[in-house]
């Protein structure tokens, strides 16, 4: 079930020229959910790391909060043509995570609660371009966004920021995650309007 929230639609801004094409401003957020939202307590949240050498590495709640967090201010952009300019979040930098997992992979399959998944090579995780982030605007990570924690890749088109996350497999090859595997095109590059296979 795909649910869409009021705030869909854009409204005109002298800032879209700044916009990737096809593309318009919304002042809301919409909510565009696969399935279900999920409800994840940061009692039982974790966050796992699967490398394909030694053992997977996890971090509870606590153990996640406790790592050094980042302020990131950046532009999101949904494939369904709507773009939020100059978000703030918090979170930790997947580079923090990646520390000390030794991994010669370089595709991710990222997972989430509920069981949506999503690829990305590995160096669209790592080197500043990702986070998993619990804060949006100051206040906590609401659960129709994702909350307590999201992935958040705003360099790619929103679906690959995959909500409730909770963990990260590497993988010798490239495989489609859920949305990819819907005909979605396989990166989701926004300046390139990489939207659908074949785009």
């Amino acid at each position: 079930m795909v649910t869409i929230s009021r705030g869909f639609f854009g409204h005109h801004d002298s800032r879209a020229v700044d916009l990737p094409p096809g593309q318009h401003l919304t002042n809301g957020f919409p909510v565009l959910t696969a399935g279900p939202t999920q409800l994840i307590s940061t009692e039982v949240w974790s966050f796992t790391i699967t490398p394909e050498i030694g053992d997977p590495r996890r971090w509870s709640w606590e153990e996640m909060m406790a790592l050094p967090s980042e302020e990131i201010n950046v532009d999101i952009h949904c494939v369904t043509r709507w773009t939020k300019l100059g978000t703030h979040w918090r979170g930790v930098a997947l580079d923090t995570f990646f520390e000390d997992i030794a991994t010669d992979n370089e595709y991710a399959m990222v997972h989430s609660y509920g069981g949506y998944t999503t690829n990305l090579p590995l160096e669209d995780l790592v080197g500043g371009k990702a986070w998993i982030v619990y804060e949006y605007e100051g206040e906590p990570l609401q659960v129709e966004h994702g909350g307590p924690a999201r992935l958040l890749v705003p360099h790619l088109y929103f679906w690959k920021s995959a909500k409730w996350v909770k963990g990260i497999t590497m993988q010798r090859f490239d495989e489609p995650g859920f949305w990819e595997g819907f005909g979605y095109h396989n990166y989701g590059n926004p300046w390139r309007e990489e939207r659908y296979a074949g785009d």
